[in-house]
């Protein structure tokens, strides 16, 4: 990838950056993002940082071969804790990261978010702790998507501050698929989807197997209730859909 061009991943999470947004973007991805969204003029400035100082000095020195370094200014951190108030940051990309990462991240930066009016989150596993996340934090998830690159599925969320009509049903049942598999992507269901979902599947029931040539004792009764349960749930959601 060059600063030209944005992987599919980036370029859809670029699309759900509002016009005119002060960014941060945390661990930064050699800085490719903040550095196409000010080429586009689709921002005016960003933040981009990281916790490792080898994608930030790669970050730097692309924002310097491009010339926008009066724009884009790297920091060394952790987290949203490099946020600064007068930096006045309104959104903010977590990307390439695992769900418990990204909601331990969102965790210990709670006084930065209080100004942040969008998050654009891309988890690689466990997006559903970040739907937990975002509900019992007051964020409603306004979006989702999900693609396939490189033979990986990436599920990438956005949310806004506010509590109001979320986007779950007041059914349990329900709204566990939901947490889950993401309540828009049920109803987008396209085949970046659906492979995800079958390959998890296929992991699950190699798990299952395995579990059931072992000792009966009651910690593997509940592994194996539970995977049975993610099993049902695949196969309710996908084969409802498609039938």
């Amino acid at each position: 990838m060059n600063n030209k061009s944005l992987s599919d991943r980036l370029q859809t999470i670029a699309q759900e950056v509002p016009w005119g947004a002060k960014m941060i973007d945390i661990g930064t991805d050699h800085g490719y993002l903040p550095i196409h969204l000010v080429k586009e003029n689709k921002i005016q400035e960003a933040i981009a940082s990281d916790v490792n100082q080898g994608p930030l000095q790669s970050a730097a020195a692309k924002i310097n071969q491009e010339q926008l370094h009066h724009k884009i200014e790297t920091r060394y951190g952790n987290g949203l804790n490099v946020i600064k108030g007068k930096d006045n940051i309104d959104t903010v990309v977590i990307a390439g990261m695992g769900g418990p990462l990204i909601t331990s991240i969102l965790d210990e930066g709670q006084a930065p978010l209080q100004t942040v009016k969008k998050l654009i989150l891309q988890p690689n596993v466990r997006a559903k702790e970040i739907r937990i996340w975002l509900c019992e934090h007051d964020w409603f998830l306004t979006n989702e998507h999900i693609l396939e690159e490189d033979n990986k599925c990436y599920e990438i969320l956005a949310a806004e501050p506010g509590s109001g009509a979320q986007p779950y049903s007041s059914d349990q049942e329900k709204r566990e698929k939901e947490l889950l598999f993401g309540p828009y992507l049920i109803q987008k269901q396209n085949l970046a989807f659906k492979k995800k979902w079958e390959r998890e599947k296929i992991q699950w029931q190699k798990i299952l197997a395995n579990l059931e040539k072992a000792e009966m004792s009651e910690t593997v009764s509940e592994k194996r209730v539970a995977l049975s349960e993610k099993i049902r749930r695949v196969e309710e959601v996908i084969h409802h859909e498609t039938s």
